[in-house]
């Protein structure tokens, strides 16, 4: 079964950005939970900005779950990436996430690395980008396994990396990885930017996609753009796909309008009913 989820960001310097709810932690678990969503992911500012206690007591109290939590805010606010030429950066980059790692692993979830993965470039070539990423996802995805939650790593479109921008492409770089505790997260908003096929690359995908960002083409809810979901949907299905469906959406009109439109495309094309 599926699991929905919507997206929470508390970080002032990502406001506009792709969030269906935003500053009010506690208002967003309680429309999240009278609008029917199983669970939220956050986007923190840090580890510290959280209390995992007082946490875990808020999805309680609404009956929700974290799904995954974020850790862009290293690039957001401290400009800091995995592959980054100067060699203190990147471990301050590798300590940001682990510290995010920490917070989401005492409260049973994820975290998600996207635009912390970086890109070549600046006097980076791509090889040496790789090598870098490759030995940061090594060594986060088995600090990840204390905690028995998965790294999740984010391909992204081509305007925002150029490392892995499809799921194949992400498949490639998990391949060299030592560890087998890195899944994929399959954002349907890059994914319409990048893959000729979208249900295609979910069933190449298959059991290594362990995250959904559950959206439309124009990052809006699903349902406001021109994704076709019945393919998609089949997709999940043949794979058996059984994690969550996490709207990282434009809160257009307005949070609340996109939080429902989101529930309205998951019951119809994503929920067990169908």
């Amino acid at each position: 079964m599926i699991r929905s989820s919507v997206t929470v960001s508390l970080v002032p310097e990502a406001k506009g950005g792709p969030f269906v709810f935003w500053d009010d932690l506690p208002g967003a678990c309680r429309l999240a939970r009278e609008i029917g969503f199983d669970a939220i992911e956050i986007f923190p500012p840090s580890a510290a900005a959280l209390d995992a206690v007082q946490v875990q007591k808020l999805l309680n109290d609404h009956g929700l779950v974290l799904a995954a939590m974020g850790t862009g805010a290293g690039w957001v606010k401290q400009r800091r990436h995995l592959c980054l030429p100067d060699g203190t950066a990147r471990a301050e980059a590798r300590a940001f996430i682990r510290s995010i790692i920490d917070l989401a692993g005492a409260l049973q979830a994820p975290a998600i690395i996207g635009s912390m993965q970086g890109r070549s470039g600046d006097g980076v070539d791509h090889a040496q980008a790789t090598a870098w990423l490759v030995e940061a996802l090594d060594e986060l995805g088995e600090y990840a396994r204390q905690y028995n939650t998965p790294l999740i790593y984010e391909p992204l479109n081509r305007y925002e990396t150029n490392m892995a921008t499809t799921v194949e492409a992400g498949l490639r770089l998990l391949e060299q990885l030592s560890t087998r505790n890195v899944v994929l997260l399959a954002d349907l908003f890059h994914m319409n930017i990048e893959e000729t096929d979208m249900a295609a690359a979910l069933r190449v995908g298959g059991k290594q996609i362990g995250h959904l960002h559950f959206v439309d083409s124009n990052r809006r809810a699903a349902g406001f753009g021109h994704i076709d979901y019945v393919p998609i949907a089949t997709a999940l299905q043949e794979i058996g796909y059984t994690g969550f469906a996490s709207a990282e959406a434009l809160a257009h009109p307005t949070p609340e309008a996109a939080a429902r439109q989101t529930m309205l495309a998951f019951r119809r094309f994503l929920s067990e009913s169908i």
